[in-house]
């Protein structure tokens, strides 16, 4: 992890102690050209191995993973901020939990699909639907969860029999070097997977220039997102994007409150509020706001922010300044537009530690604030009172974004009516933010939040191209009746096939049938 004789490298600190965690050797752009050369050399070999082959792989890095549990979960709380239960509960465990899943359901999710016939005229031609490798996958991924969400799309990148190339992000080195050595473990055919250390902007451009690669796979800001969008669009380069939100939470009046509570507190607040589909935003039933607030009151004032030593720290650090100066910006904002802070965490003393932040609830919001319409990405909600659940449902759609969002009540298929009126990738129901650790659930957003999903079958689909096979199983033919050479009959005759199974008319039927029999025979003559 650590070269200290390079002179082209990337130091790695510790968000919180700014203590050194090791340099990275940094690549140039011909490095990550010659890459790709590379696997699109080996990728056709690797899709040639059987589905089984390529899960046997896998499997060893499901092991190593096991082993080396708590190993990871340490590097990963060193090098975000946050904590180690965060990096265990949100990293390490839905890493392990999807790689099993995957390698279980694989083979189904890439197993050839037979099509029904549309039409009883035409059944004599039989298709099904294949799916193809793309080849050559670009993995761009971000800082916030460096292990877990760049995991899950290069092992199934892998399984469907593509080459994947990985850049993770610049702020999280030693985590992206744990994930290489993670896959690496399985002993893959040299240049199946590579791993590549750049500038974004650098490794974005690469990868969708002419020659690039076949897909590429990005989380990260709407901004960046547009940009690689626009650059991709010069060559028809095919993008998945996960693009964040600004997560709504809907608090009916026939909720658990308590539940609510500790679940807004959890999806708001872990990660020190840096998730994509994390609590931003509460809309709360009127009727409810009250005992609602004084529950959260209580238990936002109770969290521990700080530097986890011994497992008894809630809250850990933000792990980028940059995003820092986001959240303050949104805060005053906010109470520059008469929001004021309703409940607010303790913070550590410690002089020596860094990129602290309180876990925030402001009340009195509206969607004159950057808070409730923007993505903040860091550890304050703003919580508002609503009339009705109709007028809940309308504040959560009035986003540019749509991530995720939770319905949160005791009466289930009501809670499931209003989810649907919610636009939004995901929606859960007395829940929030989990759904990204359910490998058999799909990820992915509505607006800008992004185009394509990753994740469960729908993510093995993004990872290949369907291709339609048909095939003619009628013996003895000779020609189709719709082929050359033409002639009035042929006319007549495919006119007839319409009046006979369409028209509404007996005397159409049946002339139609006649026309019809009369061209049949030329289907099986010289």
């Amino acid at each position: 992890m650590i070269n200290d004789q390079s002179t082209d490298r990337t130091e790695s600190v510790n968000p919180i102690t700014r203590e050194t965690l090791g340099y990275s050797s940094l690549n140039t752009a011909e490095d990550l050209r010659q890459a790709i050369r590379n696997a699109r050399d080996v990728q056709k070999d690797w899709a040639a191995h059987t589905i089984s082959e390529r899960v046997k792989y896998l499997q060893i890095t499901r092991d190593y993973l096991v082993e080396r549990t708590d190993e990871l979960a340490e590097i990963i709380a060193r090098s975000t901020g946050k904590t180690r239960i965060d990096a265990l509960t949100t990293e390490v465990l839905p890493s392990v939990l999807a790689i099993s899943y995957y390698c279980k359901k694989a083979k189904q999710f890439l197993r050839d699909s037979k099509i029904a016939p549309g039409h009883i005229a035409l059944s004599f031609k039989r298709s099904k639907i294949v799916y193809d490798p793309y080849g050559v996958i670009g993995i761009i991924s971000p800082w916030n969860y460096p292990f877990s969400i760049a995991f899950s799309e290069v092992v199934i990148g892998l399984l469907a029999g593509n080459a994947v190339i990985l850049k993770t992000a610049t702020e999280t080195q030693p985590v992206g070097l744990a994930l290489k050595e993670s896959i690496e473990a399985a002993g893959l055919p040299q240049h199946i997977f590579s791993y590549i250390n750049l500038p974004g902007s650098t490794a974005g451009e690469v990868f969708l220039e002419k020659g690039g690669v076949n897909k590429l796979f990005f989380t990260g800001s709407v901004n960046v997102g547009k940009k690689l969008m626009a650059k991709a669009s010069k060559t028809l380069t095919p993008v998945c994007l996960e693009l964040g939100g600004n997560d709504a939470m809907l608090v009916c009046e026939d909720a658990d409150l308590y539940r609510a509570v500790m679940g807004a507190v959890w999806a708001g607040f872990s990660n020190a509020g840096q998730s994509y589909g994390s609590v931003e935003r509460i809309y709360v039933h009127e009727s409810v706001y009250q005992p609602f607030m004084i529950i959260l009151k209580e238990k936002v004032e109770a969290l521990r922010v700080g530097y986890d030593l011994d497992h008894n720290i809630d809250i850990g650090a933000m792990t980028v300044e940059r995003q820092i100066e986001t959240v303050k910006q949104h805060i005053e904002d906010a109470l520059s537009k008469g929001a004021r802070v309703f409940a607010q965490s303790g913070i550590s003393d410690d002089k020596g530690l860094h990129n602290l932040l309180p876990a925030m609830v402001l009340s009195d919001v509206n969607h004159e604030m950057l808070l409730m319409r923007d993505e903040t990405f860091g550890p304050v909600i703003g919580v508002m009172r609503v009339k009705d659940m109709h007028e809940a449902v309308m504040l959560a759609n009035d986003s540019f974004l749509g991530l995720t969002g939770s319905v949160w009540s005791k009466n289930r298929k009501r809670a499931e009516r209003i989810a649907r009126k919610i636009e939004a990738g995901v929606v859960t129901i007395n829940d929030h933010l989990m759904s990204h650790g359910l490998a058999e659930t799909s990820w992915g957003g509505f607006k800008e939040s992004g185009i394509g999903r990753t994740h469960s079958e729908l993510g093995f689909r993004e990872m290949t191209q369907p291709k339609t096979i048909v095939h003619d199983i009628l013996p003895g033919i000779r020609k189709d009746f719709w082929w050359h050479p033409y002639d009035k009959g042929v006319y007549l005759g495919l006119r007839g096939l319409i009046d006979m199974f369409f028209s509404t008319k007996l005397y159409r039927k049946l002339q139609g049938l006649w026309y019809m029999l009369r061209i049949l025979p030329r289907m099986f003559k010289r």
